[in-house]
């Protein structure tokens, strides 16, 4: 359907942001096709290693799978917060990935969690790493009639956590001045940090994968001055801009903030503490 004829032609998953930017006339697809009953891209399966999350699974039935509760509860942080429980039960976080809005909320978890997107084209398939996936705000490489049809997530390692953390003006249904995910993998004397990974959200026009806090934390112990170190480091890498939401100023504070956060708060779930 994609490939037939000149129609310019959307994929409908939740339509939460579809169906606004429609009736706003910002888009006017001539086709829109509905996965919701496309089988591959509804799928959410576990291996050994991996856990496969269609493109087109609801974050409310991501928020209610027992397996995803136990092993992502990041995927939990950032999935609840996403509207309300109307809104849950259409979205989705391969819709959220698409849409690449620079405020998502799902895509810095993804992202720390080491989430690849499976691709599917005229071309065959393929796969991205979720930070590779949005080039710029509201621009992806998925490139003409291709579909992101799943995540790849690998499994948690033993003594790994992960966090999800973001700042709102008003309430739950607002958008983030900012928003960060931390993941963390310790020794079993849960002392020192054998990996971590940060991403940031809404400070850069991409969700932003800040790979220079790694060799800060590896190999460290788990301490205040280490976090900070990391944290500091995420500010720089941010570049946002004013808008009537937050301030260039205000949203670099709130990065570092919120990093150091999402780093204590993923070594407390490595603990085992939640």
């Amino acid at each position: 359907m994609l490939s037939r004829g000149e129609h310019t032609a959307r994929l409908l998953a939740g339509g939460t942001d579809l169906v606004v930017a429609m009736r706003g006339h910002r888009i006017t697809p001539e086709l829109v096709i509905d996965t919701k009953r496309v089988e591959e891209l509804n799928e959410l399966s576990f291996n050994d290693h991996t856990m496969i999350l269609g493109a087109s699974v609801t974050c409310r039935t991501v928020c209610r799978d027992p397996q995803v509760v136990k092993n992502f509860p990041a995927l939990i942080d950032c999935a609840t917060l996403i509207g309300g429980t109307q809104i849950q039960n259409r979205a989705t976080l391969g819709g959220n990935l698409c849409n690449a809005a620079p405020s998502a909320d799902t895509i810095p978890a993804l992202i720390v969690l080491k989430a690849q997107t499976n691709i599917c084209g005229p071309h065959g398939n393929r796969q991205v790493p979720v930070e590779e996936f949005c080039t710029g705000p509201g621009q992806t490489i998925l490139e003409p009639n291709e579909i992101l049809v799943s995540f790849s997530i690998p499994l948690p390692r033993k003594h790994e956590g992960a966090f999800f953390i973001r700042f709102i003006p008003r309430n739950d249904m607002d958008i983030a001045i900012a928003n960060a995910a931390a993941s963390i993998v310790i020794d079993s004397n849960g002392e020192t940090i054998i990996e971590g990974r940060v991403a940031i959200g809404a400070v850069a026009p991409t969700p932003l994968y800040v790979s220079d806090v790694e060799p800060v934390l590896s190999g460290q112990p788990i301490a205040d001055d280490v976090i900070a170190q990391a944290a500091d480091i995420a500010r720089q890498a941010a570049r946002p801009i004013t808008d009537m939401r937050g301030t260039v100023d205000q949203r670099k504070h709130l990065t570092e903030v919120l990093v150091r956060r999402a780093l204590n708060g993923a070594v407390n779930r490595a603990r085992g503490n939640d």
